[in-house]
């Protein structure tokens, strides 16, 4: 079972969802939001799902709903992590795990199969994008950018952080600006800076594009732009491209814009992905009128469904699951608000085709009750482990599901 060395109350937690940088924002938040839901012809009740502040205990975990391809296990490997969300693993096996409406960072430490949850860091604002590199751990928050140097042997007192912000000059308003970070194939941290509405016109030198930095901040470079709302890429281990999830825009009807995975070709770095003009494949802007919107525009390589809510994406290069599942993109789907029957809740694969586009097919699935029109978890980030296990984090449930193939021996819970 999980402990807990470091743990803020419910009260506390309550606190921070009730700040206005924490509060979900309804259509028409921007004074730029070019939203509408009355033409849309969606229920306008509809309202994203709060994030619970409190963990849920782990026998109250749906473990057992979650289904699986033949051959592959899920079992509990952490809780007590509210709102987990994004994850990296430190080079000693320290998973960090950032959060949004939670404002903290966590570090799960496994020792014999006996996990320990400490809150690193609290009181920041989205800390969404956490990176990891030469012992240090890079956290990037809305307003903020820290890097806390030699962190896994600083645990229980992290100290001080080196201060980033201004080197790296980032946006700081609210609106699909929480954070995700990852370092590439060349060294250099990649950041999203997603758009500052739900649909509006956007400055294309400062919102919904893709970065790439030099580790002092230095030397930015646009590397995406026109990108909604990416929190999630990875790089193909073979071709060394950038793929990446990006959800597309509320209030624009039950059936989309379906969320899009994308691929940066080499040497198109710099390629416009559409936002706010071109949506999915092709589908126009009604409430930004542009003549030929679509013009130059990269077309997704798959689409993800409709308001999917995707996320974290990891390609596998384990030896644990099957080779059919060599190279395969894993994408979280946290599942959907603005979508009056609910779709997502669950972690698809995208098997990647030679021309550049892919296919999407469920894998772990069981947490959406499509029915009763419920769900019982919202999958958000994916993390293959160095024995090929797969860890998934549950921002509903503060809890991670490790996943195995075949005879692999389950770890403890």
């Amino acid at each position: 079972m999980t402990s807990i060395r470091s743990w803020l109350g419910a009260t506390a937690a309550l606190v921070v969802l009730a700040s206005p940088a924490f509060a979900q924002s309804p259509p028409g938040f921007s004074a730029l939001d070019k939203s509408d839901p009355k033409t849309s012809k969606q229920d306008a009740g509809l309202k994203p799902h709060p994030t619970p502040p409190i963990a849920a205990v782990a026998d109250k975990l749906p473990i057992d709903k979650i289904k699986l391809p033949a051959g592959f296990k899920a079992e509990v490997w952490s809780t007590g992590h509210a709102g987990a969300r994004t994850m990296v693993r430190g080079a000693k096996g320290t998973i960090f795990m950032g959060t949004r409406q939670i404002g903290r960072v966590y570090a799960i430490t496994d020792d014999m199969g006996k996990r320990t949850v400490r809150t690193l860091v609290q009181g920041l604002t989205q800390p969404n994008g956490l990176a990891f590199k030469d012992g240090a751990l890079y956290v990037l928050a809305i307003n903020r950018v820290l890097r806390y140097d030699n962190i896994e042997d600083k645990l229980d007192n992290p100290g001080t952080p080196v201060e980033l912000t201004k080197a790296f000059d980032l946006p700081d308003t609210v609106h699909h600006n929480w954070k995700y970070a990852a370092f590439g194939p060349d060294g250099k941290l990649y950041v999203q800076v997603g758009a500052n509405c739900n649909v509006c016109e956007i400055n294309p030198g400062i919102h919904a594009q893709i970065r790439r930095y030099n580790l002092d901040g230095t030397g930015m470079e646009i590397v995406a732009r026109g990108v909604r709302n990416t929190v999630g890429f990875d790089w193909h281990p073979v071709t060394k491209e950038l793929w990446f999830t990006d959800n597309g825009k509320d209030w624009f009807g039950n059936e989309g814009p379906e969320d899009e995975l994308n691929r940066v070709a080499k040497g198109n770095e710099g390629a416009n992905f559409g936002f706010p003009y071109c949506h999915a494949r092709g589908m126009t802007d009604t409430a930004l009128k542009k003549p030929n919107s679509c013009a130059g525009v990269t077309m997704p390589a798959a689409l993800l469904g409709p308001h999917a809510g995707a996320l974290g994406i990891k390609f596998y290069t384990g030896k644990m699951f099957p080779k059919s599942y060599q190279n395969v993109a894993l994408i979280a789907r946290r599942g959907s608000w603005n979508r009056e029957q609910k779709f997502g809740y669950d972690v698809a694969i995208a098997r990647i085709g030679s021309n550049g586009t892919a296919k999407i097919e469920p894998f772990m699935t069981g947490l959406l009750d499509a029915k009763a029109n419920t769900f019982a978890g919202r999958p958000t980030y994916v993390l293959p482990l160095p024995d090929g296990s797969l860890l998934v984090s549950d921002e509903q449930n503060g809890a991670t599901y490790r996943i195995t193939y075949g005879s692999q021996k389950v770890a403890n819970r």
